[in-house]
């Protein structure tokens, strides 16, 4: 048995001391590490929780709005695309309709025009066989004017061709006319209105040298089965 005195028993009591400290030591360092490892675990735990961003609202994401307006943008543009061919397609048609209208008043202007000069020669010659007229010739003078004419005229001059014949006979009448100038005064493309200036060389038993009188005759000409024909006359 180990007697303790006051001598040894300071050296017990350090050895004591010294074993709980060694023994407070090696428990601290066994712990320690735990420790360690579960602050390190609440730290981890931490960086992750603050590492994670809530999301933004849908109507904050850049992504989202070009998603909501991407299929907009396309039907804006094929919808243009519509109008503008669509204008094209209009465009095209007016310029044919018009190129058209324009060629068929071109074409019916010179259709006229060709009525009128036919129609113009035509009375030319016309008023030259009305305004020419021999007393020994009156039948054949009045078969060229009865050709020539139609309508009004024709009913007129046939119906006055008796009175007519028997005057130039008494009077042993002579005429020669001849065209001065003539014009168109109106046209369609069968009927034209032309005046006629004529020079006429009148002789009869009372006048036997002849005289010139100047007249003016107005004559209108229908397109009658591809002829012109006088349907009404007017001397003056």
């Amino acid at each position: 048995m180990l007697k303790l005195n006051r001598s040894n028993s300071k050296d017990v009591l350090e050895l004591i001391t010294e074993h709980d400290e060694d023994t407070a030591t090696a428990t601290d360092q066994r712990t320690k590490p735990a420790e360690t490892e579960n602050d390190a675990e609440i730290v981890a735990t931490g960086d992750a929780e603050e590492g994670i961003e809530e999301p933004e609202p849908e109507d904050a994401d850049p992504q989202n709005a070009d998603a909501d307006e991407s299929p907009r943008q396309p039907r804006s543009r094929r919808l243009l695309q519509r109008a503008l061919v669509g204008l094209g397609a209009l465009a095209l048609v007016t310029a044919i309709s018009l190129a058209g209208f324009f060629g068929w008043q071109v074409k019916e202007q010179k259709d006229i025009d060709a009525a009128g000069q036919a129609a113009l020669q035509t009375a030319r010659s016309y008023a030259v066989t009305l305004t020419s007229v021999d007393n020994q010739k009156l039948d054949e003078n009045f078969k060229q004017v009865l050709e020539g004419a139609t309508g009004e005229f024709k009913d007129m001059y046939s119906q006055s061709a008796a009175q007519l014949r028997q005057l130039l006979i008494d009077n042993k009448a002579v005429s020669r006319g001849t065209v001065v100038d003539a014009a168109i005064k109106s046209a369609t493309k069968t009927k034209v209105e032309v005046l006629v200036f004529v020079d006429q060389s009148i002789s009869n038993s009372v006048n036997p040298e002849p005289r010139i009188d100047r007249s003016r005759v107005a004559i209108t000409m229908d397109l009658v089965d591809n002829h012109w024909l006088a349907s009404k006359v007017d001397i003056k």
